[in-house]
């Protein structure tokens, strides 16, 4: 089919991705889950990607840096009624073990506050490395830091990208969905350039997918052609129980765990982690 042009110049062809073998999987990664785009699975894919780590025996730490405190709430925390977090962390450099709660991972916790880091983080020298800082010292302490990040492209989602080793892209199976990649990837080249040389798109996730659409079906074509195997084989489909999970504040693992959308989660660790061929899910 034909690609649309504005997809196109995107990005140059990706080499394929690398496979991981055993021994790097035991190096430390701090995963950052950003789409500037809401509503695409970013708290959902965090929250379940790390629990599914955590069952493969991974030492797992999830981040909320989203205002919205979904992620807090998705592990049954009040983001309303919790006294420091994130914002605490990034703003007035209180140590990040003490807003960390032990639930199925550790969550270090968002709250409302966490809304005007922006601005009283723009007043500040080295603003973009608050969150790099932060992480220094229980670096040793996980395998995997995974971060959600807000709907849109700001100095806290810039801190994310400082801070990353990688980035996944959660990206709904729709049309308009695929074009808000255009400007991630000139914001993370511009991280790369002044900030982070490393960092890096290590894949992208198509969510929300629905095999009876033909719309569905030409979007991940559209992605497949432009990024190639950078493109995750596994698909997170539309279904009720990622809804339904987090009003119970618990991952689709813990609510759902003999379901296919546990199973889903449980097939994009391995890929992630091994490179692995994950099966396509009914």
């Amino acid at each position: 089919m034909r690609v649309h042009m504005g997809l196109m110049r995107l990005l140059p062809r990706p080499n394929l991705r690398s496979h991981t073998t055993t021994e790097e999987t035991s190096l430390q990664r701090v995963i950052v889950f950003a789409n500037q785009k809401g509503g695409v699975a970013k708290t959902t894919t965090t929250l379940n990607l790390g629990v599914a780590f955590k069952e493969l025996g991974h030492r797992v730490l999830v981040i909320d840096l989203d205002p919205q405190g979904n992620l807090t709430m998705s592990q049954g925390m009040n983001p309303d009624a919790i006294e420091r977090s994130m914002f605490d962390v990034l703003v007035h450099r209180l140590p990040i073990t003490e807003i960390i709660h032990t639930a199925e991972v550790d969550v270090a916790v968002s709250s409302i506050d966490l809304a005007g880091a922006e601005l009283a983080l723009s007043a500040m020298i080295g603003r973009e490395r608050a969150l790099e800082k932060s992480l220094l010292e229980i670096r040793d302490s996980y395998d995997f830091i995974m971060i959600d990040t807000p709907p849109s492209l700001g100095l806290l989602t810039i801190n994310a990208f400082v801070a990353a080793t990688g980035v996944i892209v959660p990206v709904q199976c729709e049309y308009l969905s695929l074009r808000g990649l255009v400007q991630l990837e000139n914001t993370l080249a511009m991280v790369r350039e002044n900030l982070n040389p490393d960092v890096k798109i290590e894949g992208i996730l198509p969510t929300m997918f629905d095999a009876r659409t033909l719309h569905a079906r030409e979007a991940i074509e559209i992605l497949e052609e432009n990024f190639g195997e950078l493109v995750y084989k596994t698909r997170i489909r539309k279904t009720v129980r990622y809804a339904e999970a987090p009003v119970k504040g618990s991952s689709i693992l813990k609510y759902d765990p003999t379901g296919t959308a546990a199973d889903a989660y449980r097939d994009l660790a391995k890929e992630v982690l091994h490179g692995a061929k994950s099966r396509e899910h009914a």
